[in-house]
């Protein structure tokens, strides 16, 4: 077979078809073409609908171990932090609630020293404040110790006030403390006045189970003596000022057997919770000085109205 003969063109299988530089050049026109279709006329917006709707099982599918990932970490970050609140809420509510008990504590306080002002401001006689440091360690006696002593004009006998009424009475006083003797121990008595009938009584310190009552001793069992009366001090003992509350009477009970009646009184001032006080100036301080009694041979040589001048009653002929 001669040489020029043969076929030199390559076989289907290895047929190039188009050049490339043609399929870029026909592929970038058929692109640019549906690019601005879609943006004049929206044509390619069906086809996007239509491979979106069949395509999201696929999506979903996919999207399950990266969602179930995520729902883990959330679940375990979110516990965290509920456990982390629920620590820092139960620490303020401790917070809280210790602030709400100062509060209550300081309303009190600020009510109690409201009053005891108040009281200051209607008396008229020196008074000096003072807070109660602890009770006596004396188990068997009513007694408190305050802040307030010689050096700041506290007296022996001096009374003592809350907001409320009379306290007690100071019985020993050092240079910076003094020792306050209140109203109910066995060994103090205060002069009293019922303000309803204004019979004047002595009530004593009663010592009972609570140690907190008053008595009013050696009252007749006919005295007109009801529950509910109000005492007052009656102010002639030149201790304690006139008016001042003390006590209200709780019980009466007259007996058969006996001629005096038990009367049983509540004290109005805070016996066992006071914290705030008034210290008085004994009300014997302000009085005049008591005049004084002139020797009986001053008075024997003192002239009468009716002796002369030496003596002698005059003659009544001259």
């Amino acid at each position: 077979m001669p040489l020029g003969t043969l076929d030199r063109t390559p076989p289907p299988f290895f047929k190039q078809g188009p050049s490339a530089l043609s399929k870029l050049i026909l592929f970038s026109a058929l692109a640019v073409f549906l690019m601005v279709a879609d943006l004049r006329f929206s044509l390619v917006s069906p086809l996007r609908s239509l491979l979106a709707t069949v395509l999201y099982p696929a999506q979903w599918l996919a999207m399950q171990p990266v969602r179930a990932w995520r729902g883990t970490g959330d679940y375990f970050q979110t516990l965290a932090d509920a456990q982390a609140s629920a620590a820092d809420s139960h620490a303020q509510l401790a917070t809280q609630a210790a602030r709400a008990a100062q509060v209550e504590q300081l309303i009190l306080e600020n009510q109690r020293l409201r009053a005891l002002l108040d009281l200051r401001s209607r008396l008229t006689t020196v008074s000096t404040a003072a807070q109660v440091l602890y009770d006596a360690a004396d188990p068997y006696a009513r007694k408190v110790i305050i802040d307030k002593g010689l050096a700041h004009g506290v007296a022996p006998g001096s009374p003592v006030l809350d907001e409320s009424g009379v306290l007690g009475q100071v019985t020993r006083a050092h240079p910076l403390v003094s020792e306050v003797t209140l109203l109910t121990d066995r060994d103090q008595a205060i002069p009293v006045l019922n303000t309803r009938t204004g019979v004047r009584s002595v009530a004593y310190g009663q010592p009972g189970v609570n140690g907190t009552e008053l008595e009013l001793r050696f009252m007749a069992g006919n005295a007109d003596v009801q529950e509910g009366d109000l005492l007052s001090t009656s102010g002639i003992d030149g201790i304690y000022p006139p008016g001042l509350p003390v006590a209200k009477v709780t019980h009466v009970e007259r007996r058969a057997e006996s001629a005096f009646a038990r009367i049983l009184c509540a004290p109005s001032a805070q016996i066992s919770s006071a914290s705030h006080v008034l210290v008085l100036s004994p009300a014997g301080s302000q009085l005049p000085p008591a005049p004084v009694a002139e020797p009986a041979q001053a008075r024997a040589r003192k002239p009468g109205p009716n002796t002369s001048a030496r003596g002698q009653a005059p003659n009544p002929k001259e």
